[in-house]
């Protein structure tokens, strides 16, 4: 851009300010500041920074520190020092009781407490008597002049600048509160030779700034010159509000599953054993229960609970509940599967849910739920985290409607193109099986877990035999590659920069 163009672009704001920079030398902000009384301080200092933007001055910013009187001072130095109240106040010569003199010298208690002090230090000829009354016992003639605190006040007010910080009478100001050092900013700013350039250029004050309906309407923007705008002019970064990434990823998924046909359910975070564990037939003394490695919630420490499903469940687990099977042959501890724990896994909604007399047959059901296990937290690992479980109940339903139903899951929630279900173990499905999806960069991916919910866990909760097909995976996993992330604590961050430049899906 040549000089003429950029004349041609500068905004009313800069038209003002930079005829008023001196060519041959720079010039303090606040000096500009008062040669340009019709414009605030804000407006001119962002003049500036758009003529240094294009090159035409630059700043350099000064950092020093000056004296600056405080609040107190300020008062002193319209009511006059403690000190010269109470020496004018005994030129009378006439004895005050302390009381006295505090109401004339309007001095409250620690001030002539302070005042005490001073007259000693400064040997003024007082006396006082066994009854607390005071005099001056002669009028000292070096008094009648301005000391040289209060010639000092007057110079920190007039000019701190000129006030040595070191000096030991300011040092006194201080610590009596009546001054202090402040840090003071300023802004020198001079031309650069493209700003000599642009020197030469005459600026017409006569600019179209903006094109408004009344202007055209008038027609008075014939004969006009128009501001020229630069549109490839880097501008500060505008950040929409937005949805916290992850959360948005997560209704996505809710949507999805919705559009899916199916009905969501929820459950409480502060779940009892019975729910979390117990209902969904994992024995009470088996290693299956080590891996969700629990928080057990001190206080209330039980759950109240529905007795009659709690039997049927303890019926299956002690002799399998009519189902063909034998159950676990084992004592059920009533008392244990009452214990508060936080959920350690989403399919304790899923038992819920098929206790529940809202279940419909066939029906379809997810949840989001959040989970917690002791855990180390590092850039894989957190105590807490998102599971998405899902249900299909029916009757006669089989691997095959399973496998359907991941696929289904895979392409329309992780929008994988590649899938495989490999065998897996869990302890309230048979069969089981895991859904991996293939990442174009990070390979194979194990999304979660499925299965068909064994019958001792349906017919206690259900009670009646019907199928239920079962999957659920940790969404936190699949929103990780989703989103690009690969450290899973940025999926719950609250950095402010972070959660700007997040990507959103």
């Amino acid at each position: 851009m040549n000089v003429k163009e950029l004349a041609e672009g500068l905004h009313p704001l800069e038209r003002k300010t930079f005829p008023k920079i001196p060519s041959k030398s720079s010039v303090m902000f606040s000096e500009l500041a008062k040669q340009i009384p019709e414009l605030q301080e804000v407006e001119i200092m962002r003049a500036i920074q758009w003529l240094e933007n294009k090159g035409v001055v630059k700043t350099v910013k000064e950092e020093k520190k000056v004296a600056e009187l405080t609040e107190l001072g300020n008062k002193y130095l319209k009511t006059k020092l403690p000190e010269r109240r109470f020496y004018n106040a005994l030129l009378d010569k006439k004895e005050h009781s302390f009381e006295e003199l505090k109401k004339e010298a309007h001095l409250d208690d620690s001030e002539f407490q302070a005042v005490l002090g001073i007259i000693r230090q400064k040997h003024i000829p007082v006396s006082i008597s066994k009854e607390r009354k005071i005099k001056l016992a002669v009028a000292l003639p070096e008094f009648e002049k301005p000391s040289v605190e209060e010639n000092f006040l007057l110079e920190a007010a007039g000019n701190p600048e000129k006030i040595d910080l070191n000096d030991e009478l300011f040092k006194t100001l201080i610590r009596r509160g009546i001054a202090k050092v402040k840090d003071e900013k300023s802004v020198k700013i001079s031309i650069t030779s493209l700003g000599l350039e642009l020197k030469k250029v005459a600026l017409s004050e006569d600019v179209i700034d903006k094109l408004t309906t009344k202007i055209i309407k008038e027609g008075s923007w014939k004969g006009k010159n128009f501001r020229r705008f630069d549109v490839k002019i880097n501008v500060p970064a505008t950040y929409a509000s937005k949805k916290q990434t992850y959360r948005r990823f997560l209704d996505d998924v809710r949507q999805k599953l919705i559009g899916l046909g199916f009905e969501e359910f929820a459950g409480p975070v502060v779940e009892s054993e019975f729910w979390n564990m117990d209902a969904l037939f994992m024995p009470q003394f088996h290693s299956a229960r080590d891996i969700h490695d629990a928080y057990y919630i001190k206080e209330p420490k039980y759950a109240k609970l529905d007795e009659k499903i709690v039997e049927r469940v303890k019926k299956a687990h002690e002799t399998g509940f009519g189902t063909g099977s034998k159950g676990w042959k084992y004592d059920f501890d009533v008392k244990r599967t009452h214990q508060l724990v936080l959920r350690s896994q989403g399919t304790a909604c899923s038992s819920r849910m098929l206790a529940s007399k809202d279940l419909k047959i066939p029906g379809k059901y997810f949840g989001i739920a959040r989970c917690f296990r002791y855990d180390v937290i590092d850039a894989k690992h957190l105590p807490g985290f998102i599971q998405t479980e899902g249900i299909i109940v029916d009757y006669n339903l089989n691997l095959k409607h399973l496998f359907g139903v991941l696929k289904m899951f895979a392409k329309e929630v992780a929008g994988a193109d590649k899938i495989k279900i490999t065998p897996g173990y869990f302890p309230f499905t048979e069969p089981s099986c895991e859904l991996s999806a293939k990442h174009p960069e990070l390979g194979w991916i194990e999304l979660g877990g499925a299965g068909i919910f064994r019958p001792e866990l349906v017919k206690p909760l259900v009670g009646k035999d019907v199928s239920v097909i079962a999957w659920g995976l940790g969404v936190d996993r699949l929103g990780m590659f989703k989103l690009g992330i690969k450290d899973i604590r940025h999926l719950f961050s609250h950095d402010l920069q972070y959660l700007r430049e997040s990507r959103v899906i």
